[in-house]
């Protein structure tokens, strides 16, 4: 798939490859996981399968001083029964830090998902080639930032000059998980979801273990997260719980101590910081699960919509409202004895009035410019010297 230029093939292993925490060796190349294979083989939910193999975070880095860089990659694309197509996965280039270019990779296998029969099938497609040419001349630093939701199969990375793993600039390491928000749901482009333009503002390297449908207190997230060196970390909870109708209330608070406990074995005293949802009017006070609203697909809007009863909290069913005042709760409870542990409603990141300026398309997620935003507000909340990040 080279061009036929003078190319020089580098392979892609770890010293390259910031973001991820295991590499799964195939028939082509190589696989990024966000989750470890230990972890993967405790998990039985397709749903966190797929999630955690599209690499949000995930990007190529390394210093060259090659004016020409070419990755061959094999795509794997969601479409879904009824819905518009969506758009191929885009790819951000950073030279020096500075977005410089952004590509896409057509082709690749095709994962068609039917949300009314709860099945999918993978069509097979063929890989194909990115390249970013007419580069700055001198030594430099490149990421290739992966799509955040498209699992990426990486098979040849290509250069004019020679590659180097970037040497440690020092840069705190930041460690997040949570929901399809913070997975990226319908950012531009991997460097714009909320968490990658919050660690950029905040000038620290990010490890985003945002799971698309599925931050669901897993135990073995929590023991990834305990396991996983970070200088910050932070933990957003809320949507899926309710959106998934996982758990009641007499649950839900056990099982933050659990998760909490967990992480506090590995990092007794690295600054942790506890998120609640951002806000979301259809289950603020109604309960899940939620259900995909179909009666405007023909405009090509897919829309979500609660199913559940508000006066079924009464019986322990979870809303956003009832986890946030439990967070709250909980962290103020732990912080007494745990001064590094921290709390930050979510709807100071999106609220009810940005809601009104900024609605969510399909009321569970936000659109492009509503991430930024909220990767700004988070930026100024959270990396503070109170808070998440004592060097700033």
């Amino acid at each position: 798939m080279s061009t036929g230029e003078n190319l020089t093939t580098t392979p892609i292993s770890t010293d390259i490859l910031r973001g991820a925490l295991d590499l799964e060796h195939t028939a082509r190349g190589v696989l990024p996981h966000r989750l470890p294979a230990w972890a993967r083989a405790q998990n039985t939910d397709p749903q966190l399968a797929m999630a955690e193999a599209q690499p949000s975070g995930v990007r190529l880095a390394f210093r060259t001083q090659a004016t020409t860089v070419e990755l061959d990659t094999l795509p794997t694309k969601r479409s879904y029964v009824g819905a518009p197509p969506r758009p191929d996965g885009v790819y951000d280039l950073l030279v020096d830090g500075r977005l410089t270019a952004r590509s896409s990779v057509a082709g690749g296998n095709v994962l068609t998902i039917d949300m009314t029969a709860g099945t999918a099938e993978q069509r097979p497609g063929p890989p194909g080639t990115l390249r970013f040419g007419d580069l700055p001349e001198g030594p430099k630093d490149i990421e290739i930032w992966l799509p955040h939701n498209e699992t990426t199969e990486l098979i040849a990375l290509r250069t004019d000059a020679p590659v180097e793993p970037v040497p440690d600039r020092g840069r705190a390491v930041w460690l997040h998980h949570g929901s399809s928000i913070s997975h990226g749901s319908d950012a531009a482009s991997p460097t714009t979801t909320w968490p990658a333009h919050a660690a950029s503002l905040g000038g620290v390297d990010l490890i985003n273990l945002g799971f698309g449908g599925s931050a669901l207190l897993d135990p073995f997230t929590a023991r990834t997260m305990r396991d996983t060196p970070a200088d910050l970390i932070s933990l957003k909870l809320g949507i899926n719980l309710v959106n998934a109708d996982l758990m009641r209330l007499r649950a839900f608070a056990p099982a933050v101590h659990g998760f909490l406990d967990t992480i506090r074995e590995g990092h007794p005293t690295t600054p942790l910081l506890v998120v609640s949802a951002p806000y979301c009017p259809i289950h603020e006070d109604t309960p899940g699960p939620s259900a995909p609203d179909f009666s405007r697909i023909g405009d090509g809007q897919l829309r979500f919509l609660a199913t559940g009863d508000p006066a079924e909290r009464a019986s322990g069913k979870l809303t956003l409202n009832v986890i946030r005042d439990e967070l709250a709760r909980v962290v103020r409870q732990r912080a007494a004895e745990d001064p590094n542990l921290h709390y930050l409603d979510g709807r100071e990141l999106y609220g009810e009035a940005d809601y009104a300026e900024l609605p969510l398309p399909d009321e569970l997620h936000p659109d492009a410019p509503t991430h930024l935003r909220m990767g700004e507000r988070f930026a100024k909340l959270a990396f503070t010297p109170t808070c998440l990040n004592p060097a700033i």
